[in-house]
């Protein structure tokens, strides 16, 4: 039976990963150019951990396909123990991955699950892991040739793993022009290229390990002296959802398709070139934001809490692939949801959303009673004791968070030993009602009320205090 899954190699790949990505970010602050934005190297980060699950569950027809032609179809033209067939088949996967990736650059429907690794608007070592969590639909076809003339399934993964993990380095801009190499290989210089977004730029340099298939086909570009990089998409994702940056093409074919009045075009927008858009739909953009990138102002213990959930995301998820014979397909596809809508809310936080803190509360109360009281995840595994070390860490982050704001951000008042002057600070954001608060208090005592600590998950928009005293004085 072949094998088709990659996944092993990456598995062992992972936490060289995350080494190189600490000393990129450590040698950029050192140099003076850091490449690094915690927002986007979260997202980047969640989405990559994210996309495994499909290929862990098995998702879509690649093994029953592949498995098919490899016993039923197989020409046998190679043999195993062949230097050459190993020669043949790097070289083979390679062309088929430039093919893929140029298709999925030019038609549509196979842009939108390729899109998400362009979002980033950053470029750096982390941008390698925004993998899509759809491409298991379709981007396995452009391999079939290569199991339908032989290649054995064991030459198969080593050299596609070897590929994609070849891909890595090749995504940061510390690296400058590598001469002769630059004619033959991918390099961090041409590949740079590749995710740039300015018209000079887009749409080239596609191969995986070897630059010479885009000489060979007219789409190599190389960079030009006075035209500058600038990284993303045209159409930006604007967002730290991981889910929304999978799904955004999609949705936009989709209000396209709904929207224009010609049925032609209600079809062609799924598998037209990616910048075609039927003529009712299209609005004007401001250019002057193509140069902006997305990047919401939030407080430094939102910053904390987020760097945390990264941390704790990488080590669920890396620790999953290490003990994934231990589960069985539905409890991988619940850690698969939970990380999700873990980092989905975590999104929601670096976006500067309210809703975000009851929701990452009631999400960490729900993994935390399914997981200890209902054991819908064996608990006795590593990966799940991190996972609800994670929730428990969420849900007391988000309460600490809330009460930090309502106590400094809110009304506070100050009484006096002598219970003479009271002190009003209003906050600066907007918050809600609470009941009013009754004292009981002697005259000679100071005291700090603190009206926040009522209900830390509400806010204060208006306090209402009466302090009676021994002596019963009434304020």
């Amino acid at each position: 039976m072949i094998v088709t899954d990659k996944s092993l190699v990456i598995t062992f790949a992972i936490p060289a990963f995350f080494v190189l990505i600490l000393i990129e970010y450590f040698y950029g602050r050192y140099v003076g150019k850091n490449t690094y934005r915690l927002n986007d190297t979260f997202t980047s980060i969640a989405i990559g951990m994210i996309s495994r699950y499909p290929t862990m569950l098995n998702l879509g027809f690649q093994s029953a396909v592949f498995i098919y032609i490899s016993t039923s179809l197989n020409l046998n033209l190679l043999s195993t123990a062949s230097p050459l067939t190993w020669v043949l088949a790097f070289l083979m996967y390679d062309l088929s991955y430039y093919w893929m990736h140029r298709m999925h650059h030019e038609i549509k429907i196979l842009w939108a699950t390729h899109s998400v690794h362009h979002h980033g608007e950053e470029f750096n070592l982390s941008t390698a892991l925004r993998q899509t969590s759809t491409g298991w639909l379709w981007k396995w076809v452009f391999y079939l040739p290569m199991i339908f003339i032989g290649i054995p399934g064991e030459v198969f993964i080593t050299v596609a793993g070897i590929n994609l993990v070849y891909q890595f380095w090749v995504h940061t801009k510390h690296i400058g022009h590598l001469g002769f190499l630059e004619k033959i290989f991918i390099t961090p210089m041409n590949h740079g290229i590749h995710h740039a977004k300015n018209k000079e730029y887009i749409d080239a340099n596609y191969g995986g390990v070897f630059i010479i298939w885009d000489r060979m086909f007219g789409t190599y570009i190389a960079e030009k002296p006075d035209v500058k990089p600038v990284y993303g998409t045209v159409t930006p994702l604007k967002s730290w959802n991981p889910i929304w940056a999978n799904f955004q093409v999609f949705s936009g074919m989709l209000k396209d398709s709904i929207k224009t009045k010609r049925w032609s075009d209600k079809v062609k927008v799924w598998f037209a070139k990616t910048y075609w858009r039927p003529e009712d739909c299209i609005e004007e953009k401001d250019a002057s934001a193509f140069y902006e990138k997305f990047d919401p102002v939030v407080t430094n213990d939102i910053k904390v809490f987020s760097f945390f959930q990264m941390l704790f995301t990488i080590a669920v998820s890396g620790s999953v692939l290490f003990f994934i014979s231990q589960y069985s397909p539905a409890e991988i596809a619940i850690f698969g949801i939970f990380l999700m809508a873990l980092s989905t809310v975590t999104g929601m936080l670096l976006q500067n959303k309210s809703s975000s803190y009851l929701a990452m509360l009631v999400l960490s109360v729900i993994g935390i009673v399914g997981i200890v009281m209902f054991n819908i995840i064996n608990y006795e595994v590593l990966s799940t004791k991190l996972l609800v070390a994670q929730f428990v860490i969420s849900s007391v982050g988000v309460l600490l968070i809330k009460l930090y704001k309502n106590i400094y951000k809110g009304y506070y008042i100050f009484i006096r030993k002598d219970l003479e002057k009271i002190s009003s600070f209003k906050p600066t954001l907007g918050l809600k009602d609470i009941t009013c608060i009754t004292v009981l208090l002697p005259s000679p005592l100071s005291i700090t009320i603190l009206a926040a600590v009522v209900n830390p998950l509400s806010s204060i928009k208006s306090v209402r205090v009466k302090v009676f005293s021994f002596s019963d004085s009434l304020l």
